[in-house]
């Protein structure tokens, strides 16, 4: 299975030769929770967020994302949290992720059953960090400390 792998793994390099690109949203409802989704895949708590589609721009990924996976809208992109790009932050493939921390509002209503379980808003001091999904245990601490990271 290795050297299959390790063959595949080729192939898909030299079809796609980049990374693909991404969003984490840190979604802050007026009441100053954050929202985290559940996954289907894996049952893990995360950021909301997802590929930026061909032809759309980070702030439309954001909105769709946001509303698909939590039923919310984006009232006002805050700040960017930070760049991920360690080949190995998504066991899936190699993705760069641009997060950033997002104002919120309306009532939260998972769309995409495919892909989210739940989705819960958390008191800052009550996030159930340190089995996060992905990276977003690295994410969600470089928000709390006010940086702007670039991994």
């Amino acid at each position: 299975m290795g050297r299959s792998w390790h063959f595949v793994k080729t192939v898909l390099g030299i079809l796609f030769r980049h990374p693909v690109v991404g969003t984490s949203i840190i979604p802050i409802l007026p009441n100053g929770q954050l929202v985290l989704i559940q996954r289907q895949d894996n049952g893990l708590w995360g950021l909301p967020g997802g590929v930026v589609d061909w032809g759309e721009d980070i702030a439309t990924a954001v909105k769709r994302e946001l509303f698909e996976e939590t039923g919310l809208t984006l009232v006002k992109i805050r700040r960017l949290v930070g760049v991920y790009s360690a080949p190995d932050r998504d066991p899936r493939l190699h993705s760069i992720c641009i997060a950033i921390e997002a104002e919120v509002q309306g009532q939260i209503q998972v769309h995409d059953t495919l892909e989210i379980k739940d989705a819960q808003a958390f008191p800052l001091d009550s996030l159930p960090q340190g089995n996060l999904t992905h990276d977003h245990d690295q994410q969600l601490q470089d928000y709390l400390s006010a940086e702007t990271a670039l991994r």
